[in-house]
C-alpha cells in the first residue's frame, strides 16, 4: 500500500536531484557566479533535499512492512517541511530568473521546471499519504 508513496518521493528527489545540479552548476560559469537570488535559494534547497531523502527512507521502510506510528509521522512533518522550503526555493528561482543574464534565462527557467517536477511528486505523495491514512497531512 505504500509503494505509490514510496515511488511519488522517489520521483520528486529525481527532480530535486536536477534543481541541486542545474542550480549549483551556476555557480561554476563565470556569468553566473554570482547570480542574485542563487545563494539565498540554497539555503532553502539543501533542506527541502533533507526532508525528501528522510521522506523516501520513511516511505520505504512503511513499504518494507515496518508500521510504527513514529515513522509515519516522520513522513508526513517531512513532507510538511520540504513544501514550507519548496516555497523560499520557488523565491529564490523567480530572483534567479529576473536577474540572469538574457543568455542564461531559459536555462534557470529549465530549472524551474524541474523544481515544478519536484513539487508535483511531492504533492502526489502526500495526497496518497492523506488517502491511506485517512487523515490531512
Amino acid at each position: 500500500m505504500w509503494h505509490p508513496v514510496a515511488d511519488e518521493i522517489y520521483y520528486s528527489l529525481y527532480g530535486e536531484q536536477m534543481v541541486c545540479s542545474m542550480s549549483t552548476q551556476l555557480f561554476h560559469i563565470p556569468e553566473t557566479k554570482d547570480l542574485k537570488g542563487n545563494a539565498d535559494m540554497h539555503t532553502h534547497l539543501i533542506p527541502a533535499s533533507y526532508h525528501r531523502v528522510t521522506a523516501s527512507g520513511s516511505a520505504q521502510r512503511l513499504m518494507n512492512g515496518e508500521s510504527s506510528t513514529s515513522i509515519l509521522e516522520t513522513l508526513v512533518d517531512c513532507i510538511r517541511n520540504a513544501e514550507q522550503r519548496d516555497r523560499n526555493v520557488r523565491s529564490g528561482l523567480d530572483v534567479m530568473r529576473n536577474a540572469a543574464p538574457s543568455s542564461y534565462k531559459s536555462f534557470v527557467e529549465n530549472i524551474i521546471r524541474w523544481q515544478d517536477y519536484t513539487e508535483l511528486h511531492l504533492q502526489n505523495a502526500k495526497q496518497i499519504t492523506m488517502r491511506i491514512t485517512s487523515s490531512s497531512a
